[in-house]
């Protein structure tokens, strides 16, 4: 065989599996996006790692395939965490008071800490406690699919955290408004109770909207905000995961993720004020289309057996972080904010 067949052979075989891959996963995002307008209660990133799900578990996804759909997914997930940091704007942080900085610090790191400390007396396994506390604590599952790609975990934990925050950031949506009054918070306090207790931004803004635009808007300002931590926490926790594999012989984390740089960069891109609205729109679009693919390609790797076993108590794990993370945040609101 010649030096240029065999350079041919090796492009075929090195190339073709990542273009099956980017193919299953952009037929996945785009099925992903049909539930979501025929369904509008059910997010795109939910409906892509259940589809994922559904394809890993079914004959319909060919073996072959996988590795290209995981190489994939990891330049999916990077990118779009590297883009989400253009949706975030430093001056709405700037706006909001030291007292509610403060509140949301405080949120965040008890949230996490907390939730850690739950998993452990529930004998949940380490890779899930981490994730379920970075996406209850953080931002739902844009928080768990970058944390996921830092600490060592098995694909069903993704799937499992994930579950959890749509499960129990649903039921805040009805409980805010409902519970809000009777803890003395009403209009914009209202609003920054949302925000710091509440996952997902589309969650946040149902969960505030029966108590008035105010509301809606010290939401969403309180709840981006709360964004801007996911790249230290992250970093931080590549730092111990490194630390805990040392002895090791399995590959190490980098001390800083290059996605976690970029977003970053990113923030510092938004804070300048130089991006036109039409690029931040874009951009936000991108972005939630690269997590639906990369939430799909994770998806796959999930068995649902292995999905099962860990059922009641992440469950309970769920339920006990949330109230934490609602307890934490409405009593400092009212000290703080």
């Amino acid at each position: 065989m010649s030096l240029t067949q065999r350079e041919r052979l090796t492009c075929g075989t090195t190339r073709s599996p990542v273009l099956l891959g980017l193919l299953v996963t952009g037929l996945g995002v785009g099925v992903s996006y049909l539930v979501t307008l025929a369904i509008p209660v059910v997010g795109i990133l939910t409906a892509a790692i259940v589809l994922g799900i559904a394809a890993g578990n079914l004959p319909a996804l060919p073996r072959h395939g996988m590795p290209g759909v995981q190489q994939a997914t990891r330049w999916l997930l990077r990118g779009g965490i590297v883009l989400l940091g253009l949706q975030l704007a430093l001056q709405q942080l700037l706006q909001l008071g030291a007292g509610t900085v403060l509140a949301l610090v405080l949120t965040v790191a008890i949230t996490f800490a907390g939730t850690l400390g739950l998993g452990r007396l529930l004998r949940v396994e380490r890779g899930l406690s981490v994730l379920v506390a970075t996406g209850f604590a953080i931002c739902g599952a844009s928080a768990v699919a970058a944390m996921a790609s830092v600490v060592r975990r098995r694909d069903e934990d993704v799937a499992t955290a994930i579950a959890l925050v749509t499960l129990y950031g649903s039921l805040a949506i009805v409980a805010v408004p409902l519970l809000g009054p009777a803890f003395g918070l009403t209009g914009a306090d209202l609003g920054a109770w949302a925000g710091l207790s509440v996952h997902e931004v589309g969650q946040v803004v149902a969960a505030a909207a029966p108590a008035g635009g105010a509301a809606v808007t010290a939401a969403v300002v309180v709840k981006l905000s709360r964004v801007l931590l996911l790249a230290p926490l992250v970093a931080t926790m590549s730092v111990v995961e490194r630390r805990a594999t040392s002895g090791a012989g399995g590959r190490r984390p980098p001390i800083v993720p290059l996605f976690v740089l970029g977003f970053v960069a990113m923030v510092g891109i938004r804070a300048t004020g130089l991006v036109p609205p039409t690029v931040l729109d874009a951009a936000e679009l991108a972005t939630t289309l690269l997590l639906a693919g990369a939430l799909f390609g994770l998806g796959t790797g999930v068995r649902l057996r292995a999905l099962l076993r860990t059922g009641p108590r992440a469950l309970l794990l769920g339920l006990c972080s949330t109230l934490l993370i609602g307890g934490t945040a409405a009593m400092l609101v009212h000290l703080l904010a």
